[in-house]
Order: C-alpha cells, then sequence, then structure tokens
C-alpha cells in the first residue's frame, strides 16, 4: 500500500491512503462512510454537530524560541507549550492508527513568487473534498514533484480531555510555527482547516514584504483590482461576487510589490437567508462538488431550506472558484485602486460609505469595527458590537503595527482610494439594503463618487458623499434615518467612545494615526 509519506507524521499502520482523490470519487467515499447525504443539486450536505462555527477560544500558537518574540500574544494568541503540543500530537496519531487516511497535498498562493504548498491529512473525506476545493489544487506535474512546507492534520474524532490535555475544551487547534504544523482535534467544522493555512500565510508572507489581508477582491474590465475587508458575514463574498467584474478571490489575499493575489482556489460562503435573486453566483454555485455545511433539507425532495436556522445561523458552503462564472481562475490582479472596509454597524450610526484619508484608512483598519453576527463563532446568537484588529483578528499572529504599517505602504505606493462601507444597520432598525450597498460600491469602484461632493462627518471626521446614483440621498448621513436625534446622539456618542477607548491598546501606532480617530 502507497503510504505517500505519512510515515514521517508517525502514521504507520492505516487501513488505506487516498490522495489527491477527485471531488467524484470523494462525494462517493463520503457517502459510502455515512458522513452526509446529497441534495437535489449534487451538492454533499453534511452537519458538523456540536461546532458550527470557529471555536476561537480553542486556539493555541505553540511558544517556542523560535517564534516567541515574533507573536503579539495576548487573548487572541494563547500559548501552548512546545511539551503539551507533541503530546495531544501523539495522541493524535495514535487515533488515527488502522483508519483510512485521506491526504490533499496542494498550494496556497497563486503568484507563483510566493506560493506555499500544504499537506492537509484528513480523517474525513468530506473535510478532504472541502479543502480540495478550497485550495489551490496542482497539476499532475506539480503533483508529481510535491514536497509538503507546511502540514495541516485535521481529526475532529478526537476528542481532547481538558484536564488530561490543558485544552479549553474537547476541541483544540494548535499551530506550531517552527514545526510548520498545524493539528485540528475535536471539532468537524471545516472552516478551522481553511483558516490555519490562513494564520500561516500571515506569519510567513511579511517576512517576504507581502501584505496578507482578510479581505475579498476583484478586477474590472480595465484591470482595476479592488479587495474588499471585512470579517464574516459583512459581505466580503457577496459585494466582490460582480457580474460586471472579475472575482480573483473571496476571503483571503496578499498585496504585493506588483500584484494582488488569491491565497485560495475556491470560496467559502455563508448560506442563511441564500436566495436565487440576491445572491445568483453563490446560489448556482451549490452543485456536485461542493460541499455544503448545516444546511436543512426536506427528506424527500432533497431541497434546501436556506431560511431554516435550526442546524445554524452559520451555514456554508464551500466550492471551487470556477463554479463562478466570471472568476479569474490565474487568482492574480493588478495593484488594488480602491481599497473598501466592511463593517456591519449594529449601532446604526455610521454612514453607508464614507471615504478616508491615509492616517484614518490605518486607524479604522487596524480598529476593525464590525459586529459579529450570528453563528460565526461558537456562543453568538446576534449581533455584537465588537473590534477585531484588522478585519481578521483570530488569524493574525504579528503585532497590529505590522499590518497597519503595510498597508500605509502598499496604498502610498498605489495611490488606493479607501473608503469605508456600513452593511449593517442605520437608524430604522433594519439592515442597510443590499441593493442600496451594491450601488454605493459600484460608484466608489468606477470613479463616479470622486465626481461628487462629500461632507465631513462631525463624529467620525471621515468624508460622506452627498449623493450616489440609485441610493436616496437621506440614506448616506444615518442621522436622516433616526426619528429620535437625541437617542442618535447619544448611540454616536457611544461608540465613539468605544472607539477611543478600544485603540488605547495599540500603543505601537504613530501618534498622527491616533489623531486620525473620532473624537470623544
Amino acid at each position: 500500500m502507497e503510504t505517500y509519506g505519512l510515515e514521517k507524521l508517525g502514521i504507520v499502520n492505516p487501513s488505506a491512503v487516498y490522495r489527491n482523490l477527485t471531488p467524484a470519487q470523494l462525494t462517493e467515499h463520503a457517502l459510502r462512510r455515512g458522513e452526509g447525504t446529497l441534495s437535489n443539486t449534487g451538492a454533499l450536505v453534511v452537519k458538523t454537530g456540536k461546532y458550527t462555527g470557529r471555536s476561537a477560544n480553542d486556539k493555541f500558537i505553540v511558544d517556542t524560541p523560535a517564534v516567541h518574540d515574533d507573536i503579539a500574544w495576548g487573548k487572541v494568541n494563547r500559548p501552548i507549550s512546545n511539551e503539551n503540543f507533541w503530546a495531544i500530537y501523539n495522541k493524535v496519531i495514535a487515533y488515527l492508527q488502522n483508519r483510512e487516511i485521506y491526504i490533499f497535498d496542494g498550494f496556497a498562493g497563486a503568484d507563483p513568487k510566493y506560493t506555499k504548498s500544504f499537506r492537509i491529512v484528513n480523517e474525513l473525506a468530506s473535510q478532504n473534498l472541502f479543502i480540495h476545493q478550497l485550495l489551490r489544487r496542482p497539476s499532475a506535474e506539480q503533483l508529481a514533484a510535491f514536497h509538503e512546507e507546511f502540514t495541516i492534520i485535521a481529526a475532529p474524532g478526537f476528542k481532547c480531555v481538558p484536564e488530561r490535555d490543558n485544552t479549553r475544551s474537547e476541541a483544540a487547534i494548535l499551530v506550531n510555527y517552527e514545526a510548520k504544523m498545524v493539528v485540528i482535534a475535536g471539532t468537524q467544522y471545516a472552516g478551522e482547516i481553511k483558516k490555519s493555512v490562513f494564520s500561516v500565510m500571515n506569519y510567513v508572507l511579511p517576512k517576504m514584504g507581502v501584505f496578507p489581508m482578510h479581505c475579498s477582491a476583484n478586477i474590472g474590465d480595465n484591470g482595476d483590482a479592488a479587495v474588499f475587508f471585512g470579517l464574516s458575514g459583512t459581505g466580503k463574498t457577496t459585494l466582490s461576487a460582480d457580474p460586471n467584474r472579475q472575482l480573483i478571490g473571496d476571503d483571503e489575499h496578499g498585496w504585493s510589490d506588483d500584484s494582488v493575489f488569491n491565497f485560495e482556489g475556491g470560496c467559502y460562503a455563508k448560506c442563511i437567508n441564500l436566495s436565487a435573486e440576491k445572491e445568483p453566483d453563490i446560489y448556482n454555485a451549490i452543485k456536485f462538488g461542493a460541499l455544503v455545511e448545516n444546511v436543512v433539507m426536506d427528506p424527500d425532495t432533497r431541497e434546501f431550506d436556506f431560511d431554516d436556522a435550526s442546524l445554524a445561523e452559520n451555514s456554508r458552503v464551500g466550492y471551487p472558484v470556477e463554479y463562478i462564472n466570471n472568476a479569474k481562475l490565474d487568482g492574480v490582479g493588478s495593484i488594488p485602486k480602491t481599497v473598501i472596509f466592511l463593517t456591519a454597524d449594529a449601532f446604526g450610526v455610521i454612514p453607508p460609505i464614507s471615504k478616508l484619508d491615509r492616517n484614518q484608512a490605518q486607524y479604522y483598519f487596524v480598529s476593525g469595527f464590525t459586529s459579529k453576527l450570528a453563528g460565526t463563532e461558537i456562543g453568538i446568537t446576534s449581533p455584537v458590537p465588537t473590534f477585531s484588529t484588522c478585519f481578521g483578528e483570530p488569524f493574525l499572529p504579528l503585532d497590529p503595527s505590522v499590518y497597519a504599517g503595510m498597508l500605509k505602504e502598499k496604498v502610498e505606493k498605489s495611490g488606493a482610494n479607501v473608503y469605508l462601507v456600513n452593511t449593517g444597520w442605520n437608524g430604522t432598525g433594519k439592515r442597510i439594503s443590499l441593493k442600496y450597498t451594491r450601488a454605493m460600491v459600484t460608484a466608489a469602484l468606477n470613479g463616479d463618487l470622486e465626481k461628487g461632493e462629500f461632507t465631513t462627518d462631525p463624529y467620525f471626521g471621515f468624508q460622506v458623499p452627498t449623493s450616489v446614483a440609485g441610493v436616496p440621498s437621506e440614506l448616506l448621513n444615518p442621522i436622516n434615518t433616526w426619528e429620535d436625534k437625541e437617542a442618535y446622539k447619544e448611540k454616536v456618542t457611544d461608540l465613539v467612545n468605544r472607539f477611543v477607548e478600544n485603540f488605547k491598546k495599540y500603543t505601537l501606532m504613530p501618534a498622527e494615526v491616533v489623531a486620525a480617530g473620532p473624537k470623544a
């Protein structure tokens, strides 16, 4: 039996080893093993059980002398000892003996100058299907010459014992940068594998002069690329899937001196309340070869009910980028000319679109204000206002000043315009219409916004357009959407104070950036 070098990991007695199977083969294996069922569209549908989102509090970074001074340790980047890591690792390896093992050997980083090779070792065929579709798939020649730089082992069936393993729960996501290894135990949520790759890229690329970004990206016919920063649920995938522009990627990118490039070869989209009318590209991508997580189906017709959140608010689908009609399959675009920060403001006081100067861009990028949406993380059941550093705090091992400095450098060099777009709420208590958000984003991308007039927001200081084609002008200034103006002032003052208080922890940021924030 060919084992493809699993012995290096200590897996010496697998019952079978499958490497880089096709999506059809992996779907057959998953069905044979009872991991899921087929929908009426042909997609493989699984339930991930207890964990239907990222388990942020169960992620640890191995603290070794080689990486200790690099890491921004704290409540996000929690340390675990090298000894503790290897003790859990050995138990996971023992668990995997005598089991079927699925390997995917592939790449992250579409620009060949910055590509990194990953070996993903899976217990489940369905998770192997997911990562096959999400990462960049090798050619036959590349696979024959493949040598992994990083290894991720995902064993959801192995449950940690906190008292024994010094973990917080039965789940653990352990990132060992020195050993170039990630171990994921106890959780079947496939997003943990994807984001582990992202966490690795966020560590290695800055050392190569590349700015890693939690963003989507697309490009127009004129070669004008744009990037969309934002946390899960703020609209990165939806807004970048524009029928008039080619999609470079929906979630993770690098910005080098001469390109923006997708880390991945697939997309991972939210399914809750999905409709063919609002998000046709995503809706039509849910077909054979896609992996669907925690979406309710009619047991007889196998039709989806995307509005049913009984299994999870954070229902998801993973599919290859070529399932999007106008995807740019090489995953590489020109240097971005437009940068958009997406926020879902639960306070209802941030304008639906604003223009930022260079210092404000760093301030609001580092602040990463949004609202965590229901289901994206364990325990989040309704929108919670939050600050997530650089719109990707859970995945950023280095100090925020490193990423902010790279943003400044890249924006200044490219001359890009930077906008803050609120896809959340306003004073009506309702979420801002996707139709209006699309119109505002289009105006930013095609340059129409720059031709109009702006006013200065009295609280945040950024520039707010007075008109946007296709958008009622009264919606552009959030105070107009509030019947109770005093309630608006209380809310906006509350949020301004939160910004100011939150930014105090960023002790390495330049004074001019601190001064660019809102005034308490």
